[in-house]
């Protein structure tokens, strides 16, 4: 296969078809590590300057190569062999820095792979780089102190989403296969939305955090950011599991491996009832074309054998913010807890000890001092997890009262904003508090601009009961395969050979 041949192939192709054409003998893991870096050498840092990627695996083509030898002699070592992955940098590498996109760690190489580092390394994954983040996860506009901004390959005057908007902005430009990033109350599912992409937020527990700079005990999970459903299903079937270090996981230990991709069903949406929160959608002339857009893809869930329910039910997504989520509560003691464990690698030891030195962006210096006062021992505290229980029971009631298998709701009421706004709008706190799982899929785009000229990407997300990612899978990837809305970002053509 000649070379421009070979590029066209492996522009959005899924994991399965990279697969199909090693066991072809027409790609090798070397080839495929190359082009990547090819495509981050030409985008990243040069033309529109995407600035997604913290630090590229300086081992990343020799870890190819052995790949391509081991292939050699007993074929695919595994689900994800010879995959690039492209890992949002608060998840631990031994081999290289975690800086969860703060100077105050930069250096800081930790002992140990995370749980889920291991999971994908035992499958044949490479991770080809690390990107950036919004600094410890905080907030949604992906900008740290370690690398600035990154940019929305759709429109480079607007944010990715965040806080996991370098794995989004990355992977929508073709930087590597599939991503990893990290969810506390929007940060998978908004780079996902923002992008034009796949974000799977699991169950709480699904996933280890060992190994992940945290936020909240209770909000924080890894999960799957990638150009297909397909992909996801694939990612998550390898990361989730069991964790003897991770009490929270205990539920997913029964899981037989493989169990989630049986539930890819083309028919997927047939005969499943979805309930659509319109008190999630936004009323505003600036809501119009996401509006347009969630109302077009309803639609297509009736045409593809779904049942579409409106539900009259007042639900703020502002309002869980602000008095039902746990995050600011829980940072100090649960980011304490990992750098004491840290250790030696890291130059400080505490929240306290990274507000002293001064070495993080000015715009989380609110949030984390808000949170260096917050104590998990306080009755505001408690009252919060009321509120959570109390919600998570009344989403339970309306899927019941309606006979709902999940529920439905644009992901952000607005177009993602520009660079220096902050991120407003997003209702994926919904999924975070309760806990329970939800996915945003590519919802179409809006009109095109002088700076969005392909539009603006829409994200809708769906959301199920908990530990019931089986049918999520079938809904969105039935909605997927149904619409077909993702287009890849003009500001990133294929690199001429």
């Amino acid at each position: 296969m000649d070379e421009s041949l070979k590029s066209k192939e492996i522009m959005e192709a899924t994991i399965e078809r990279i697969h199909h054409l090693m066991e072809e003998g027409e790609l090798t893991c070397r080839e495929l590590v190359e082009f990547y870096l090819k495509r981050i050498e030409a985008y990243d840092q040069k033309g529109p300057k995407i600035n997604s990627i913290i630090k590229i695996n300086p081992d990343a083509l020799k870890i190819a190569d052995e790949l391509d030898a081991k292939y050699e002699k007993t074929g695919l070592t595994g689900s994800l062999h010879g995959i690039p992955v492209l890992l949002k940098d608060n998840v631990d590498t031994k081999d290289m820095e975690t800086t969860a996109g703060s100077l105050s760690l930069e250096e800081s190489i930790p002992k140990e792979d995370a749980f889920i580092t291991k999971r994908m390394k035992e499958a044949g994954a490479i991770i080809i780089a690390k990107v950036n983040l919004h600094e410890f996860a905080v907030w949604g506009e992906t900008v740290s102190s370690v690398l600035g901004q990154t940019l929305n390959p759709y429109d480079l005057t607007r944010t990715p989403g965040g806080s996991s908007g370098g794995t989004g902005a990355s992977v929508a430009s073709n930087f590597g296969m599939v991503g990893i990033g990290t969810d506390t109350i929007n940060s998978v599912r908004s780079p996902a939305s923002a992008c034009s992409l796949v974000g799977f937020r699991p169950t709480v527990g699904l996933i280890s955090k060992t190994g992940i700079v945290p936020y909240s005990f209770t909000q924080d999970t890894a999960g799957p950011i990638c150009r297909s459903v397909e992909d996801a299903v694939k990612l998550l079937d390898v990361i989730r599991g069991y964790d003897p270090k991770d009490r929270a996981t205990a539920g997913a230990r029964e899981m037989q491996t493989g169990y989630f991709a049986k539930h890819l069903k083309r028919d997927g949406l047939k005969k499943k009832r979805i309930g659509v929160l319109r008190s999630f959608f936004g009323k505003e002339k600036v809501h119009a074309e996401v509006n347009e857009q969630i109302n077009k893809r309803l639609e297509d869930i009736q045409k593809s054998g779904g049942v579409v329910v409106d539900l009259d039910e007042s639900i703020d997504a502002d309002q869980l913010i602000k008095e039902v989520s746990v995050h600011l509560y829980e940072l100090k003691r649960e980011l304490n807890e990992y750098l004491e464990a840290l250790g030696e690698p890291a130059k400080v030891g505490s929240l306290k000890e990274i507000i002293d030195s001064g070495k993080f962006h000015k715009g989380i210096e609110e949030n984390i001092k808000i949170a260096q006062d917050l104590s998990t021992d306080t009755p505001e505290y408690h009252n919060r997890l009321k509120k959570r229980k109390q919600l998570r029971n009344q989403v339970v009631e309306i899927m019941e009262k309606n006979q709902l298998d999940a529920i439905v709701y644009p992901h952000q009421k607005r177009p993602v904003v520009k660079v220096g706004e902050s991120q407003v709008d997003r209702n994926g706190v919904i999924g975070s508090v309760t806990g329970f799982p939800s996915c945003v899929v590519p919802g179409g785009f809006t009109s095109a601009t002088a700076e969005a000229p392909g539009g603006i990407p829409v994200g809708i997300e769906f959301l199920t009961r908990e530990w019931d990612e089986a049918t999520l899978i079938e809904i969105v990837y039935g909605f997927e395969q149904n619409t077909l809305c993702r287009k890849s970002p003009m500001e990133v053509p294929a690199v001429e050979s």
